[in-house]
């Protein structure tokens, strides 16, 4: 890793607390509608959903927010009561009001790497949500560049690293997804760093065969520093 130039981060849950909200919200939804079906039931309705409108709405609160209130609809077939509506509408507003709980050791991993590095904050996401959690992390002036990105493929990596100026063997991309993270980076030739976190959305999850040169596993974040010693 001795010729790396870029070091990119991904941000919800690897540098601040994002899932676990998910969850919550999941939980307070497939309350609501314990009349009707079973909770994991409308948790799996609600996922279908979600992966239905993926393409159409992206990622990010909003577009679980809208899923929510297709959910609700699909499984109360129209006739939810307002108030139905209205409390899965403050679902939603509720985890855009969250606060940012940066994680540990992120402040102290950003200053050593920006001391060698230019740092690139690269996440998926609403763009106005992302730009609400930057701004309260009190991050924001460790990063060379921020791109919130509509999906971390291999076409959205090789963008970036283009607009970065920087050859794909001279990037690194730090995050806790394997599939966003990890395996469309490698692919082009750049090196990762996976952290994991303790929740991950199933979307996320992928196999992966570790053994590979340019892929290294941290327990934390901050393992990192080890690598760029």
């Amino acid at each position: 890793m001795k010729d790396l130039q870029v070091i990119a981060f991904d941000a919800d849950d690897t540098l601040w607390v994002n899932e676990p909200f998910f969850r919550e919200a999941e939980d307070a939804f497939c309350g609501l509608l314990e009349e009707y079906l079973p909770a994991h039931t409308t948790n799996r309705e609600l996922f279908a959903v979600e992966m239905k409108n993926l393409p159409l709405y992206g990622y990010g609160i909003k577009a679980f927010t809208l899923s929510m209130v297709e959910t609700l609809g699909r499984i109360t077939e129209g006739r939810a009561p307002y108030r139905l509506v209205e409390r899965t509408l403050a679902i939603g507003r509720e985890m855009l009001e969250k606060p940012v709980v940066v994680l540990e050791g992120v402040a102290q991993t950003l200053e050593h790497a920006a001391r060698s590095h230019r740092l690139v904050l690269a996440t998926k996401g609403d763009l106005l949500d992302q730009e609400r959690k930057l701004e309260k992390s009190g991050l924001a002036d460790y990063f060379h560049h921020i791109e919130v990105m509509s999906d971390k493929g291999t076409a959205n990596y090789r963008k970036l690293i283009a607009h970065l100026d920087c050859a794909p063997a001279h990037f690194m991309m730090v995050g806790n997804s394997v599939k966003s993270d990890v395996i469309p980076v490698l692919e082009l030739g750049g090196h990762a760093v996976h952290v994991p976190f303790h929740t991950t959305w199933v979307h996320e999850e992928a196999t992966f065969e570790a053994d590979h040169p340019r892929f290294r596993r941290a327990e934390t974040i901050t393992d990192l520093l080890d690598y760029l010693a």
